[in-house]
């Protein structure tokens, strides 16, 4: 059965007024009645009816400009208006619609097409009604979330931003295709001074795109803050992704690892498009290029965490871009692509104003984003100048273990697959004393293990390194190396002896090799352009004391401190 409506007859002859409001009355509707435009515009105003019933020509005010007046109270909402109308021409007709009219009703009057024409403008109101509700609720759902998206963008980007974004060798730009940004620019230090950075596009944008980021910014700080290198890092995050995200979802990422006591970074892209090594003592780039599936894609077993590893010098940058540089389109479906980067890159005089300019050449292309964009440039800087991350710990150091030792050997099997470095300093670091200079301990540990495996158990010649084809080869001998090896040892002794003043911490590194002859590697002047040799001067420096017995296959180094340490 048909709703009953509120409808308003609006006509100056009261006997069609009379026979209308009958009508309408025996279709179960209530009637408001009007005997010219302006009482129909305040009846309106006062009862809201449903609908309008409108003569067009009425004295006082007439039916066009009664039938603006009601469109104009009614708003959104539609109050359908029948034009009762004895007009035939077209231009008539068409001035009833101009003014809001919904519908014609031709005098004579009759009753079932009346009931006809009501029933179906109440279904076009109640549609109208239907339309606005569910806007509305679409748009309060909108509203939600849009407020919970800027809450996790908050959160996140407190996580994100914990690291060393703002140290002062990084410049980065991200704009985001949605508010959420799908790309992830993560960047802290290391125990030792070195300073990882991750680029990362999950697949997609927006929220659903950023699922992953807080495991993956966890995984990240976690293992950078222990120590732990590349490799480890890069197969937990990839684990990590596997387990938990959807099979379409993956994180296309660059990671780096740059060195800046020993000049070089450690390089993995996984499906990101090809970095840029900016060498500035000869102008050229190297391509840092993907060679790997993105996170997430590949089960544990079958994941590659073989990085590359470059020389550096004083001033040479690394850029990283995330694919919505590239994939940037024009009004013409033109991609803004490799070329043009290129060129941005010829044309760029002052370094520091490098991703300024490619923001300027992506506007002038008047390109439209498919994808979050995202750009960071890390440069080689002396330490100094970085200022470094303190460690932070919770304890009172109260409890610390004093008056300890203990001796770890790792053979061929461990030595393959296991970096001892971050168990150790944890374990060092549970003695108060030695938190202050957690850097200095982790660089020296770092340094001594490196060369007991590298120099020691392996055999290599650190003189290949002398420029950077050598330096290239050293790292992939070095792979083939640790691949094949079948014996040797590593032996890591650790003593802790607290005294009145303080304490000494006394560190031992032992390795199976042929040793060397430390005295002529300290002694031989070095370059300043040499990418090998600086590994046991910065021993010296670090540390308290340091020596070498046993022909370098015995390397000591004390660490000692205060009693307010």
């Amino acid at each position: 059965m048909p709703e009953s409506l509120c409808v308003l007859i609006a006509d100056d002859n009261a006997s069609d007024r009379l026979l209308l409001a009958t009508i309408v009355r025996r279709q179960g509707h209530r009637v408001l009645s009007a005997s010219n435009g302006e009482e129909a515009v305040a009846l309106f105003a006062l009862e809201r009816p449903q609908l309008v019933l409108m003569d067009a020509l009425m004295p006082v005010m007439d039916g066009f400009e009664a039938a603006r007046r009601i469109k104009q109270m009614a708003g959104e909402s539609l109050v359908p208006i029948i034009f009762l109308t004895s007009l035939s021409e077209s231009e008539a007709l068409v001035r009833c619609l101009e003014a809001g009219g919904d519908d014609f009703l031709a005098k004579p009057y009759n009753q079932v097409i009346l009931a006809a024409k009501i029933n179906a403008m109440d279904r076009l109101r109640r549609l109208q009604e239907t339309v606005l509700q569910q806007r509305d609720q679409i748009a309060r759902h909108h509203g939600y979330l849009l407020n919970e998206q800027r809450v996790a963008k908050a959160v996140f980007d407190q996580v994100a931003h914990s690291g060393c974004l703002s140290a002062p060798n990084i410049r980065y730009l991200q704009s985001p295709y949605a508010l959420f940004n799908g790309d992830l620019l993560l960047a802290a230090y290391t125990p030792s001074g070195n300073m990882h950075v991750l680029l990362g596009d999950f697949t997609g944008h927006g929220l659903p795109a950023a699922v992953g980021a807080m495991p993956l910014a966890e995984v990240f700080y976690g293992m950078t803050g222990k120590g732990y290198g590349l490799a480890q890092t890069l197969r937990e995050m990839n684990a990590k992704l596997k387990r938990i995200l959807p099979v379409d979802m993956f994180c296309c990422a660059t990671l780096l690892n740059v060195n800046f006591n020993l000049r070089q970074v450690e390089v993995w892209n996984g499906g990101l498009p090809d970095g840029y090594l900016h060498h500035v003592a000869s102008g050229e780039r190297t391509p840092l290029v993907s060679r790997h599936l993105p996170l997430g894609v590949l089960d544990p077993d079958r994941f590659d965490d073989k990085t590359e590893m470059h020389p550096l010098a004083q001033g040479d940058r690394i850029f990283l871009l995330s694919d919505g540089v590239l994939d940037t389109s024009d009004e013409e479906d033109r991609l803004f692509g490799v070329d043009r980067l290129h060129a941005v890159f010829a044309a760029n005089r002052q370094p520091d104003a490098l991703i300024d300019e490619i923001q300027l050449a992506l506007n002038a292309f008047r390109g439209q984003a498919r994808d979050d964009v995202s750009m960071v440039e890390v440069t080689l800087v002396e330490p100094a100048q970085l200022g470094g991350a303190a460690v932070t710990f919770s304890d009172s150091g109260k409890s610390s273990p004093l008056d300890w030792s203990s001796t770890f050997e790792y053979r061929a099997g461990t030595l393959k697959r296991f970096n001892p470095l971050p168990y150790l300093l944890q374990l060092l670091l549970e003695v108060h004393g030695l938190r202050s200079q957690s850097g200095a301990l982790y660089s020296v540990l770092a340094e001594l293990y490196t060369n007991a495996l590298e120099h020691g158990v392996l055999g290599l010649d650190s003189s290949l390194k002398r420029d950077a084809p050598g330096f290239a080869q050293y790292y992939r001998e070095r792979s083939a190396r640790l691949a094949a090896l079948e014996t040797g040892y590593v032996r890591l002794h650790l003593q802790i002896i607290p005294s009145r003043e303080g304490g000494r911490l006394t560190i031992r590194v032992e390795d199976s090799g042929a040793g060397f002859d430390v005295g002529r590697v300290l002694e031989s002047p070095k370059a300043g352009h040499e990418l090998s040799g600086r590994g046991l001067e910065l021993v010296r420096r670090l540390s308290h004391s340091c020596q070498w017995s046993d022909g370098g296959r015995t390397a000591s180094v004390e660490f000692s401190w205060g009693a307010q340490a």
